[in-house]
């Protein structure tokens, strides 16, 4: 199959990867607990998978298939959670626009170096100028449209000073340096999100019938998240808050989760790179949409010249990097 066909499927995946990042933050802010609510965000993938995979048990893998799957491959999903959990604890202390901006550089860099060292099992095909001009078209994009976003955080945390007990002087102070701290952590959950990627295709391989694949990959993140909770269970929604939680908001984890379905079937196929690319642009330029439209409740931010002209960056870097 021409990789080129999947492209449109690939682009309304990272749609509605965005899409779910929206709803998942209407289902963070309803439910408090952000262990509960990412555990509440990822049971009904698991819940679909698996109905899916008991209605269509076929193909199933054979013993030798199994026992040729690396070691890892059954923890693609846990890599891509990692992501997850960046974002329910440090995007306030980093910044929604700076850790959006390093999470996508450390995957689409990643990715590219994936395919370039066959990494993974991947297949591979050396270093090429021009995939690589167009991951760094891709940064100089991310840069521009995370710009606005960080500088309203940074006028959301002043407004936030000293709200709260505990977070008085000795919180204000050395913020900045604590949050620059996380950098690297931030960029290496986006490697990971890139590599578990990979490791989700390896799985599906591995295990021939893709919805058997699928549960596999989610219900370790389950299970984690689960996990955590029952080891920090406060705090816990209140009635009103359960109240004001629109009907779709526990769907977000479901909308995210056609993207990594895509990863199980196509990555092999279209390649890390553009794979990676691809949704990320669609991802995006989506947020770019919501946030300009206010849908799903999210606050507006006016789409100016810098968002534009990164979008604008980032669509000739999905070109270079699918095209060559």
């Amino acid at each position: 199959m021409n990789p080129a066909l999947l492209y449109p499927f690939i682009l309304a995946a990272g749609a509605l990867q965005a899409l779910g990042n929206s709803m998942n933050a209407r289902l963070r802010g309803a439910l408090v607990n952000p262990w509960l609510a990412a555990a509440t965000s990822f049971a009904p993938i698991v819940f679909v998978f698996v109905t899916l995979f008991l209605v269509m048990p076929v193909p199933l893998p054979s013993a030798e298939s199994l026992a040729a799957m690396p070691w890892y491959a059954p923890l693609g999903g846990l890599a891509g959670a990692v992501a997850v959990f960046g974002g329910l604890a440090l995007v306030d202390k980093v910044g929604a626009g700076p850790f959006n901006g390093l999470l996508i550089t450390g995957n689409i860099l990643t990715s590219l170096t994936i395919d370039a060292l066959g990494l993974f099992g991947m297949r591979g095909g050396g270093f090429k100028r021009l995939p690589w001009l167009g991951g760094l078209l891709m940064v100089a994009g991310i840069v521009l449209i995370a710009r606005k976003g960080r500088d309203a955080t940074k006028e959301g945390k002043e407004e936030g000073e000293g709200h709260g007990e505990g977070h008085g002087e000795g919180h204000g102070e050395g913020h900045g340096m604590s949050g620059t701290l996380l950098y690297p952590f931030v960029l290496a959950a986006g490697a990971l999100q890139a590599v578990g990627v990979v490791l989700n295709a390896q799985l599906r391989g591995a295990l021939v019938n893709p919805w058997l694949a699928a549960a596999v990959s989610f219900l370790p993140i389950v299970f984690v998240f689960l996990a955590v909770f029952a080891l920090r269970p406060t705090p816990l929604p209140r009635r009103e808050d359960l109240a004001g939680m629109p009907w779709w908001g526990p769907l977000g984890g479901l909308a995210g989760a056609v993207a990594v379905f895509g990863g199980l079937l196509f990555v092999d196929t279209v390649g890390a790179g553009a794979f990676n690319g691809l949704l990320i642009t669609a991802n995006l330029l989506t947020s770019i949409a919501i946030d300009h439209f206010g849908w799903l409740g999210m606050p507006t931010c006016r789409a100016g010249l810098s968002r534009l002209a990164g979008a604008g960056l980032m669509s000739a870097g999905i070109l270079l990097i699918s095209l060559f």
